[in-house]
C-alpha cells in the first residue's frame, strides 16, 4: 500500500513514541528526524483546528532549509479544548493536576494538526475528537500523575494509560488522534500525494 510514497524519503519530525507506533501501523518505510528548540507559540487570536495546524506548519518551516528535493515531511500538533481554552502539555504536576481536575466529568476535544511538507507543496489537515471524562477523584488524579507522569501529553493524560482506562467514558471520533496522530486521516491524505 502506498505505493505511491516510494519516491520521497518519508520523515517522522517527532520523538512521540505514539506517533511513531502510529506510523509504523501504516507499513511505509519511514525516518525520524527533530530538530532542537522549535516553539510550539502560536498567535492569540488563534482557536481550535486552527492552533494545532499552525503550530504544525511552524514545526514543517524549522525544516525546510535542509530539506532535499525528495523529503516528505510529516509534522503534528496536538492540543486539548475545553470551555474555550487550550491545555497544551503541563510544565509540572500542579499544573497536570489543574488540568485533570479541569477535564474531569465533563467533555472536552482533542485537535491534532498535521502537515505533509515537502519543497514545492504543503497540506495540513485536522481531526477532532470528542472524549467525556468521568469525574475523577482527587486520589485518582494524584495516582495517575505520581504513576504515569504525564507532563509530555497535551491535556495531562494518555488516552492509551491508565487514566483513559478508568476515566473516559465515551469517544466520539477517532481514538488514535487522541493518541496524538489520526492515522486513518493520515492514511487517506498521504494516498492523494
Amino acid at each position: 500500500m502506498l505505493e505511491n510514497l516510494k519516491k520521497y524519503n518519508v520523515i517522522l519530525a517527532s520523538n512521540s513514541p505514539r506517533r511513531k507506533e502510529l506510523l509504523s501501523g501504516l507499513g511505509i518505510e519511514y525516518s525520524i528526524k527533530v530538530l532542537s528548540g522549535i516553539e510550539e507559540l502560536y498567535p492569540d487570536f488563534l482557536r481550535k483546528e486552527d492552533i494545532p495546524i499552525y503550530i504544525s506548519r511552524e514545526k514543517a518551516s524549522a525544516y525546510l532549509s535542509s530539506m532535499s528535493e525528495n523529503d516528505l515531511i510529516i509534522t503534528a500538533d496536538t492540543i486539548v479544548w475545553v470551555n474555550g481554552e487550550v491545555l497544551g502539555k503541563p510544565e509540572n504536576e500542579d499544573e497536570a493536576r489543574c488540568m485533570l481536575h479541569q477535564l474531569s466529568g465533563k467533555i472536552h476535544e482533542v485537535i491534532t494538526g498535521v502537515s505533509l511538507t515537502t519543497k514545492s507543496f504543503q497540506h495540513s489537515f485536522s481531526s477532532v475528537s470528542k472524549v467525556k471524562f468521568a469525574k475523577l477523584t482527587n486520589e485518582e488524579i494524584d495516582y495517575y500523575i505520581v504513576n504515569y507522569h504525564p507532563m509530555d501529553k497535551a491535556g495531562a493524560y494518555g488516552v492509551q494509560e491508565w487514566i483513559g482506562f478508568v476515566g473516559v467514558e465515551n469517544i466520539k471520533g477517532s481514538f488514535y488522534n487522541i493518541m496524538g496522530l489520526p492515522i486513518q486521516k493520515l492514511y487517506n491524505e498521504l494516498k492523494k500525494i
